[in-house]
């Protein structure tokens, strides 16, 4: 895993073309909203990329004034995965990313595709997405909150040494 100041999130799902969406567009709107703007990084992408985003989903997102028109669905790509904090799969098969291998930090969300899917489906896969997300911008602002505190400690730490040894 990168040692940076900032926190990558990677959704992945095999089409890039709902479940990851949704989810990348779910935590962009969180981000936000909590204001982590440079605090979080957000990141999805398909081990085979449909050619557009499914039409349900974008009219399920449309629904509650997210705009999925301007995106396009693309491939995961491996290598960037080393840079990664928080590794999210929605129905693609862990062993092809091996987030052990990175330090990384992996869930495994068991979500319906919405691929085709009635609308009241596509809804109840929305919700839970952006539960899920709701949920791990908890954890991401708790990960800040102690690298702040971290940092207060460390720099009240090295001010007490620097007094000490200053004679």
């Amino acid at each position: 895993m990168a040692q940076t100041s900032t926190i990558r999130l990677d959704f992945l799902c095999v089409q890039n073309a709902g479940r990851s969406q949704m989810a990348a567009a779910f935590a962009e709107r969180e981000r936000d909203e909590r204001g982590l703007d440079d605090l979080v990084e957000i990141h999805s992408g398909g081990t085979d990329p449909a050619d557009q985003i499914h039409e349900e989903v974008a009219a399920a997102m449309s629904e509650i004034g997210i705009d999925l028109s301007d995106r396009k669905p693309r491939y995961v790509v491996l290598e960037n995965l080393k840079d990664s904090h928080f590794l999210i799969t929605m129905g693609c098969s862990i062993s092809q990313f091996n987030p052990a291998r990175y330090g990384v930090e992996h869930q495994a969300w068991d979500l319906t595709n919405p691929d085709g899917k009635e609308m009241e489906t596509v809804r109840e896969v929305r919700d839970e997405i952006e539960q899920r997300v709701q949920r791990l911008f908890d954890e991401i602002e708790q990960t800040a909150n102690e690298r702040t505190v971290q940092k207060s400690l460390s720099q009240r730490v090295t001010s007490a040494i620097r007094d000490t040894i200053s004679f």
